[in-house]
């Protein structure tokens, strides 16, 4: 097993993947630092040639784990649930389990999120002088669209509990909350997706997903 030596993250108060890896590592009760990288601030640190070096794919997160560098939100999730026995796993011991749990989690992270990212809507600026107006219609559409399909697998399933699959927070919800964030953001009409909705206020319980807030973050701004 590896030790909680130093961890550190590389994160963006309100990036929705840095968000789901700071909700595992809350999870799984493992201390960490926070290394801000702001994603908007003189063009973006993540372009910086330091950075750049650390994650060639120039995004958030990444995460140290004393000489090891892990990359992309689900593999760190992965490795932290693998690596560390926390208060909890974060995977099924079943691979059916498993199996549902990584599907709606892929949902999130491979098919909603990718056509809301940052750098996706800056292209749709930079490239095709799209309004803001009409970006945030792109991004509501592509989470209303996914939050169709989530809120039919969650509804009315037997393995939907108290979270996405029984009792206990897994890799689905850490990847649902932060959608979930972004939805009210974009304003989504969330009365749409109740099981949705009632297991992201279940989640909101928890000290670890509150405190992965990106307003409880100490890169976010200062009111």
């Amino acid at each position: 097993m590896s030790t909680t030596e130093g961890l550190r993250l590389y994160s963006y108060w309100r990036s929705s993947a840095a968000y789901r890896v700071r909700i595992a590592l809350n999870l799984k009760g493992l201390p960490y630092d926070i290394v801000p990288v702001h994603l908007t601030a003189n063009g973006g640190e993540q372009h910086s040639a330091d950075y750049a070096q650390l994650n060639p794919q120039e995004v958030v997160p990444t995460l140290l784990d004393g000489g090891r560098v892990i990359r992309q939100s689900m593999a760190i999730i992965e490795y932290l649930d693998e690596s560390y026995d926390g208060e909890l796993k974060l995977l099924p011991p079943t691979a059916r389990d498993r199996a549902r749990v990584r599907g709606l989690a892929q949902i999130v992270a491979c098919d909603i999120h990718p056509l809301g990212n940052l750098r996706v809507l800056q292209y749709l600026e930079r490239e095709f002088a799209t309004p803001a107006e009409e970006r945030e219609r792109w991004s509501r559409h592509w989470i209303s669209e996914g939050f169709d399909a989530l809120e039919a697998l969650l509804a009315e399933n037997p393995s939907t509990g108290q979270f996405c699959e029984g009792d206990d927070p897994s890799l689905a919800d850490i990847c649902l909350v932060p959608q979930v964030y972004n939805a009210r953001r974009w304003g989504v009409a969330l009365e749409e997706y109740p099981t949705i909705v009632r297991i992201a206020e279940e989640c909101a319980k928890l000290p670890a997903f509150e405190r992965a807030r990106p307003e409880n973050q100490p890169d976010a701004p200062k009111s």
